[in-house]
């Protein structure tokens, strides 16, 4: 059985990024072996380890989005049974055994770390700071969905001498993790203004670094971006606002000091270039597409809301039914279950589009880009009270929206689809329509609630089923868009829930430290930043 205390895979490899996972097994059958890893090599073992939640894996997809996340934000559509707000254990399994492996790596690699003398370490210290951005973005948004995580002593197991009493760990307040990350991503974006590689070095963080290729411009991007993403999601916490306005404020009247991805150039994701290596998206096909009703249906209210304001993205995004004379028509979350049947065997209903999305072997491992980026800056300056740039950065992000899925639709290699054609791209004319519309048109919206209603649509379309975390936890806490939910009265959680629940394994074999948060550990329990 697994359990996050003994949670250790042996410390991978990893020469380049082109190795096939069978190298990574022969190399390292024995985690015994894990003092023969080197800090280059374990760095690249921290971002290989959870590589199938990033990239837009099969098991992600199928066991946990389409059951979870995607439903509870209509990002898809799903049949109305009862038990449908009950998040299924082995796909909340999944994610808690993934986010483990890559922590037991990253615990791995400060051991070697702090093992070696300060002359090494000082050379190495980049490894050590991109790791820590890319752990602690990982950290985020497992506490955006389980609440209390056991963090700072967790993944120990090789630190602590094998000692397995001495390894089980405390589970931390959602609240704490973020003040300990936030504080430490400071720190690490003032350190990457000042941090020098020798030319031996930084050949080598090319070599690891296959989500960068060793940009350190482009990690400074990264830590000031997660920053901003992060106080965002605490700017509504009382003890919070403070920190969130003032930080903010520094981020973004620095930019030298502090840059953030500001254009889709500068996107933080794991580009896929060859689909033979194990940094591919082929899994994206059947944990979408292989079951119509709960991977890849369109939920009602995004096509409405597409159709209705002639959205650019709604042919990039999805395609119509094969029965639907071209119309987009999602299904209706509050129809009965026989309605929706019928709608869905007479072939009506719009699904994602195979040739941008589930088909698209080369879709990227999305992680932070510039829409995301312009979104949250215009919410920020919306509650700041400017409102001229709060539309210039929420106009921008529609235009960076549409680039963005144009680009993932020019990189597609889909083939054999039957029913449908590929797309063509959005066109600069179309978006500059669609912003003058009366649906999209900052100007037609005359409060500051309207205002912020635009920008949480704006999220919710931008993110649909490719930013799942980022999308369902944006409907918590700003409960906009509004959706309507089919009330399932023949099941305790009756609407969808607010965050999930500890896995059973870890409550079992946790016992003693599950018990301090048992109390608030339901699907009705808020997050913390989860005030409105």
């Amino acid at each position: 059985m697994k359990k996050i205390a003994i949670l250790f895979i042996a410390g991978l490899l990893l020469g380049t990024v082109s190795c096939k996972e069978s190298e990574f097994a022969e190399a390292y059958p024995d985690p015994a072996k894990i003092a023969e890893s080197t800090v280059e090599k374990q760095f690249t073992g921290v971002l290989y380890a959870n590589r199938e939640y990033v990239l837009p894996g099969y098991t992600h997809y199928f066991t946990t989005l389409r059951l979870s996340m995607n439903p509870y934000t209509q990002a898809i559509g799903r049949l109305n049974q009862s038990g449908l707000y009950v998040p299924g254990s082995a796909g909340v399994e999944n994610v808690w055994f993934s986010y483990y492996d890559m922590l037991a790596q990253y615990r791995e690699l400060q051991k070697i770390y702090a093992s070696k003398p300060a002359d090494q370490q000082a050379d190495r210290k980049i490894f050590m700071l991109a790791a820590a951005i890319y752990v602690y973005d990982h950290t985020q948004r497992m506490v955006d969905v389980y609440g209390a995580i056991p963090f700072t002593e967790a993944g120990k197991l090789s630190t602590n001498g094998g000692e397995y009493a001495a390894s089980l760990a405390k589970f931390d307040t959602a609240e704490g993790i973020y003040a300990f990350m936030l504080d430490d991503l400071k720190k690490i974006a003032t350190e990457l203004n000042t941090i020098t590689l020798n030319a031996g070095y930084q050949k080598s963080f090319q070599t690891q670094d296959f989500l960068n290729k060793g940009d350190i411009t482009a990690w400074k991007r990264y830590a000031n971006s997660l920053r901003l993403r992060m106080l965002n999601r605490v700017s509504d916490v009382e003890s919070m606002k403070t920190r969130s306005n003032t930080e903010i404020a520094e981020i973004l009247g620095n930019a030298a000091t502090f840059p953030i991805v500001e254009t889709n150039a500068q996107n933080i994701q794991i580009n896929v270039f060859d689909i033979n290596t194990d940094i591919n998206s082929k899994g994206f096909q059947g944990g979408l597409a292989s079951d119509g009703w709960y991977g890849n249906t369109a939920g009602k209210a995004m096509i409405d809301h597409m159709n209705t304001n002639k959205d650019p993205r709604l042919p990039i995004l999805f395609e119509p039914g094969l029965n639907a004379a071209g119309k987009f028509i999602g299904i209706d979350p509050l129809a009965s279950e026989a309605v929706q049947t019928a709608q869905y065997n007479a072939g009506q209903l719009a699904i994602y589009n195979r040739y941008t999305t589930s088909h698209n072997q080369f879709f990227p491992g999305v992680i932070i880009n510039a829409a995301q980026m312009n979104l949250i800056k215009a919410e920020y300056y919306l509650r700041t009270g400017n409102d001229a740039s709060a539309k210039t950065a929420y106009e921008t992000a529609i235009s960076q929206s549409v680039e963005f899925y144009n680009k993932i639709l020019s990189l597609t290699n889909a083939t054999g689809i039957t029913g449908s054609t590929i797309p063509t791209a959005a066109t600069p004319a179309s978006v500059a329509a669609y912003l003058a519309g009366d649906g999209v048109n900052w100007a037609k919206a005359t409060t500051n609630a309207q205002k912020l209603n635009l920008i949480a649509t704006q999220k919710w379309l931008h993110y649909n089923v490719v930013q799942p975390y980022e999308n369902w936890a944006d409907l918590r806490r700003l409960d906009l868009p509004v959706l309507s939910f089919q009330v399932d009265n023949a099941n305790n959680q009756t609407l969808p829930p607010v965050k999930w629940t500890i896995p059973g394994n870890e409550i079992t074999y946790n016992a003693a430290n599950y018990a301090a948060i048992k109390a608030t550990d339901n699907l009705k329990t808020k997050l913390f930043w989860d005030v409105k």
